[in-house]
């Protein structure tokens, strides 16, 4: 229930970012920063890949944002208590004065990005100040709401895009005039990226950042999830409160464009076989005996005519393109944009999953959600499911739908690089 502060807040617009006293790792009390960090939650999703950063060092930050126990209570439970410990032993200390952070990641192809993290005042949507472009599953919030109230902390930032430019961009100016300096830190994760952290304090320079960000607003990229949670969570506690903000990184992709990626999907109780037969007629499938790289050349050129995608999982490669017309119109919804019908993501969320395969798109042991390519392709080989690989989406197309309000299918996107996880975490009781 929205309280009266909240009423007044929507008087509000644009970007009010706060800042914060971050939590850090003492470098001295860990084997390195690169060996405590993690992808965000969502990416990792193999249990390999849980395991591995386990084992990377006793207080990676995985056991904060993924704890493993028997129930969901025990998993929160135990989340608060190794973060309590981690305070208490000194792995976790808090910055002297609250700050932004400027934050870089650069890899070794020439990707530079660069944005600003700070705790971010809890918009609704009817203000349109922070737009998203995806659906969320209500479990996925349920879950990370459940997590944050445990630990009563932001445990890793959202990435947020905004458009900068014009005569008086401060934020942009400050960035670059930090960048200059020496970093709070400096480390090399083993996906080669390099990444440095800077605080803001001058008073001046964070007057200058709120006036800038108060004229812009922002694209939800990665965080669906978590700024569903942050809203629901706001809505708990009276304000003002702690959690009227959340943790985001935010990047002016003006300066910085991201990388897009496609997600893929994983079906585990579907085998190809099935999967490809129940097609006949409605798409066209042609199957090929091709490297993983050369296949997605193959579906880059279909996706260039129409809706396309892969299929994987039997040591072939099966394109699925050329829907029948009539199939479409009996099955995608006519009252969205047609830049929205036509995506990759709604035809298969409303023909392959709903319609030809019966596939709930929201039941966790009937599909997955998989960042990884070749990850995807290896699972359903080893499992005899269906890896379906889709094509990403151009960048200017997901803000364009957010900007009318209208929300892709969950999961539609990847977009990248994302912020390491651990660098900074927002305690909400300091």
């Amino acid at each position: 229930m929205k309280t009266a502060g909240h009423s007044e807040a929507t008087a509000h617009r644009g970007l009010e970012l706060t800042p914060f006293r971050g939590l850090r790792y003492d470098p001295d009390r860990v084997g390195s920063l690169a060996a405590v960090t993690s992808p965000p939650y969502d990416v990792v999703v193999r249990p390999d890949g849980l395991h591995h950063l386990e084992s990377s060092d006793p207080y990676n930050i995985v056991r904060l944002i993924l704890p493993q126990a028997a129930t969901p209570r025990a998993r929160n439970e135990q989340a608060a208590e190794t973060l309590r410990r981690w305070l208490a032993e000194g792995v976790l200390t808090t910055d002297p004065e609250p700050c932004l952070y400027v934050y870089e990641q650069r890899d070794g192809d020439g990707m530079l990005q660069r944005g600003i993290i700070g705790a971010l005042r809890v918009s609704d949507p009817a203000e349109q100040v922070v737009l998203p472009h995806e659906d969320v599953m209500p479990h996925v919030v349920a879950d990370r709401a459940d997590l944050m109230r445990a630990t009563s902390a932001n445990l890793e930032p959202l990435l947020l895009t905004y458009r900068g430019g014009g005569p008086a961009d401060a934020t942009a100016d400050l960035i670059e005039r930090t960048a200059d300096r020496p970093p709070l830190l400096t480390t090399t994760t083993e996906d080669g990226f390099r990444h440095r952290l800077w605080s803001v304090t001058d008073p001046g320079d964070l007057a200058a950042i709120r006036t800038d960000l108060a004229r812009h607003q922002a694209l939800i990229a990665d965080g669906h999830h978590r700024w569903a949670t942050y809203r629901r969570l706001r809505a708990e506690h009276p304000s003002p409160s702690p959690w009227d903000h959340g943790l985001v990184l935010l990047v002016d992709t003006a300066r910085y464009p991201l990388r897009v990626r496609a997600i893929h999907r994983l079906l585990p109780t579907l085998p190809v076989e099935e999967a490809v037969a129940a097609l006949e007629g409605l798409f066209r499938v042609s199957r090929f005996d091709l490297p993983l790289a050369e296949a997605l050349e193959v579906l880059a050129d279909a996706a260039c005519a129409g809706n396309a995608f892969l299929l994987a999982g039997d040591g072939f490669f099966h394109l699925v393109d050329r829907p029948d017309p009539g199939l479409l119109a009996r099955t995608v919804p006519a009252d969205r944009p047609a830049a929205w019908r036509t995506l990759d993501a709604t035809v298969l969320h409303s023909t392959l999953l709903d319609h030809v395969w019966g596939i709930p798109d929201d039941a966790p042991d009937r599909i997955a959600y998989i960042h990884d390519t070749a990850a995807t392709v290896e699972k359903a080989e080893r499992d005899g499911g269906t890896a379906v690989l889709m094509h990403p989406v151009r960048e200017d197309v997901v803000r364009d739908l957010a900007r009318q309000g209208v929300t892709m299918p969950r999961k539609s996107t990847s977009f990248g690089p994302k912020p390491a996880t651990g660098l900074v975490l927002r305690a909400l009781d300091l």
